[in-house]
């Protein structure tokens, strides 16, 4: 099997690095007490008059501002780029909401003769029934409902009581003078048009003065850390600025086809709805629905039969399909930076926060809260609660489902890495860092005997789910052999064609070199290997992990327990056909028993090659650290990883022998009694 050290695997650097930090917690996330989180919402609600503008002048200038570094570039002076900018800007927009208010005017003129439409399908429903059908049903259920809550006590009639009297209709008439009706009509558009002129001059000022803004920001938040302020300033910019830019293409993109459809199907006020349909799918999820109800319902309305509905409807889902999942990866991918919950619960608050203008606003308001957190410590909280980057390093993911004794969930995550990574790359960048925080657990006795056993059967459970994906390797690694020979079949014929290949590819190891190099597992074909665990149940774990990597290149491979190794079982073990043993240690103090190991099993058998694996070694990465530690424990080989232990395993150099052990000796007492003797 070869593999790139590009990848990630075979740098002896950053793996060391990485399992140093599998074997360390993260630091907890700061959170917001409860009064400053009551405080924070409790000034947003009741200060949406000053709050609301301000929000919308931001996300304005964010958007705006490409546009007047552009204008910059071509020479235009600051105050006229910033002007021209901003009166384009909300010319289109004061044109898009005239457009819409005469389309709404004119629809309202319409809607006493779709009422018509409406009352003739429900009664087509009714006849469609047979008289017992469920509009008939429930109608009477209703009905009946009605009267019993409505239905009084008879009283019987008094002689005394007077007659009822029918009420008289009666008209108020009101003499408004022209400057009340003036008033009036122009009072409920003061507040609109005072916040539109009031969001104007704060994006003028914004866009005029934004250097001067940044470098307050900066001063504010981060003048400790230039760098880090700098970069969020950076990132939340282009973040915004290219979603609310892109957005508005790809709305535009989806309104045209919906705006030319309902025009051919027939839809009055075709106009509308498709710039409703471009303003509210700046609302991930929640707008494309709300867009789409109320031209169904008008194509319900208008058309006496049921064909102009379903057409409409399809009209809707395929534009849709063909907007989310063509042009929008096509164009800037559909990554916003939150997660699909956070869209949808951050449209809930901020609409209940700041009514429909929240909603619209909810998503880039929310990015820049998940920009702060990912670059501002303060705020890494909102990052975690909102971003969609994954909060836990896979190993720890994997740990936490082992812990949780859900080998399912945690077989789904490593198939999932699988389809990028070799078995043997999965387990030594995962699983092993996933053992060793468990192993961290035990060491400081806050994981009980039943949970380690937990961790470790759902473990021993996980290689058992991947037995499909060893075999599916296996096939292709003997698919790959099977070429490599035809390949060198064919070299044979014209020698002198491969030699230059072969002096490339044979003459340095690949196991050695730069990050750039290829690692290649040796093929275990004819090889017997036993693996067995050091000291406990976690051990017995990884060794089953190692085992199924050497099953993969081809080893005949056995497993032995922690518990087969104690002195009075040990020699239970069958190895005569047995080539290599290899025993894993999660603990790094295990050196002095793997050691007494190392000599009980040469005992049993001379020629046998015992290798040691120490899984959470971060030590020199080089071979000789490697060499001197296995001189030591008078081993054939020491690895600190998969790749190591799987080419110690399936080596064939011959067995180191047993060095004699030092006998102790005797007090000159006793030498002098026997020489009496």
């Amino acid at each position: 099997m070869t593999v790139n050290r590009g990848s990630g695997v075979g740098a002896s650097e950053p793996r060391l690095a990485s399992l140093l930090a599998a074997s360390r917690g993260h630091p907890r996330t700061a959170l917001p007490t409860v009064a400053s989180v009551v405080t924070t919402v409790a000034a947003l609600y009741f200060g949406r008059e000053v709050f609301l503008p301000i929000a919308v002048a931001l996300l304005l200038t964010f958007a705006i501002a490409p546009v007047v570094s552009w204008l910059k570039r071509a020479g235009v002076p600051r105050i006229a780029a910033v002007i021209a900018s901003v009166a384009g800007a909300f010319a289109a927009l004061s044109l898009f909401s005239f457009v819409v208010a005469t389309q709404v005017s004119d629809l309202a003129q319409n809607i006493p003769v779709y009422q018509i439409n409406i009352l003739t399908k429900v009664r087509a429903l009714k006849e469609n029934g047979l008289g017992g059908g469920i509009v008939s049903r429930l109608s009477g259920v209703i009905e009946r409902v009605g009267q019993e809550i409505d239905r009084q006590e008879p009283q019987l009639p008094s002689a005394a009581q007077p007659p009822k009297r029918e009420p008289i209709p009666v008209e108020v008439v009101s003499h408004e003078k022209p400057l009340e009706v003036l008033q009036n009509l122009i009072g409920p558009l003061i507040s609109p048009l005072g916040s539109a002129g009031l969001v104007i001059i704060v994006v003028i000022f914004m866009l005029m003065e934004r250097e001067d803004l940044r470098d307050r920001f900066i001063r504010l938040v981060g003048y400790g850390d230039l760098h880090r302020t700098t970069q969020a300033l950076q990132d939340a910019g282009k973040r915004v600025g290219q979603y609310l830019l892109m957005q508005l293409v790809v709305n535009t993109i989806y309104a045209v086809p919906i705006t030319i459809g309902l025009w051919v199907l027939g839809i009055p006020n075709a106009l509308l709805w498709g710039l409703l349909a471009l303003a509210l799918r700046f609302v991930p999820y929640i707008g494309p629905i709300v867009g789409a109800l109320l031209p169904l319902f008008l194509a319900l309305a208008v058309a006496p039969g049921w064909s102009l509905l379903l057409w409409t409807a399809a009209l809707f889902i395929v534009v849709e399909l063909v907007t989310g999942n063509v042009i929008e990866p096509w164009l800037y991918g559909s990554h916003t930076g939150l997660s699909p919950l956070a869209i949808i619960v951050a449209a809930i608050f901020w609409t209940w926060l700041w009514g429909p203008i929240g909603l619209v606003l909810s998503t880039p308001l929310t990015v820049c809260l998940v920009v702060l957190g990912r670059h501002v410590p303060q705020f890494e909280f909102l990052d975690v609660l909102f971003g969609n980057e994954p909060v836990l390093e896979p190993h720890a993911r994997l740990y936490q489902r082992l812990l949780a004794g859900d080998p399912d969930e945690a077989t789904d995550h490593a198939e999932e890495m699988l389809e990028e990574k070799y078995l043997f790359q999965f387990y030594d960048e995962v699983a092993i860092p996933a053992l060793l925080l468990g192993e961290q657990d035990r060491g400081r006795g806050v994981m009980d005997d039943e949970q380690r056993r937990q961790v470790a059967d759902s473990a021993m459970t996980l290689v058992a789910n991947l037995d499909d994906s060893a075999q599916q390797e296996a096939e292709e690694e003997e698919a790959e052999q099977a070429t490599e020979a035809d390949e060198k079949a064919a070299d044979k014929k014209a020698p002198e064609k491969k030699a230059p290949e072969k002096k490339a590819s044979d003459d340095k190891p690949a196991e050695e070199g730069t990050d750039g190099e290829e690692i290649d597992l040796p093929d275990g074909s004819g090889v017997t290997v036993l693996c067995a665990g050091g000291r406990g149940e976690l051990d017995d774990a990884s060794a089953a992990m190692l085992a199924q990597v050497l099953e993969v290149q081809g080893a005949s491979v056995s497993k032995a327990s922690f518990t087969d190794l104690e002195p009075l079982a040990i020699r239970r073990l069958d190895l005569e056909a047995t080539d290599a043993i290899v025993i894993g240690f999660l603990n790094r103090q295990s050196t002095q028993h793997a050691r007494f190991m190392v000599r009980r099993l040469k005992r049993i058998k001379a020629k046998l090659r015992v290798g040691i694996v120490f899984w959470s070694e971060v030590g020199n990465p080089d071979d000789k650290a490697a060499a001197e530690l296995a001189a030591t424990l008078n081993a054939d080989f020491v690895a600190f990883g998969m790749v190591d232990a799987v080419t110690g395993a399936l080596s064939h150099k011959a067995a180191v022998m047993l060095k004699p052990a030092h006998r102790r000796r005797q007090p000159a007492r006793r030498k002098q009694l026997q020489a009496a003797e």
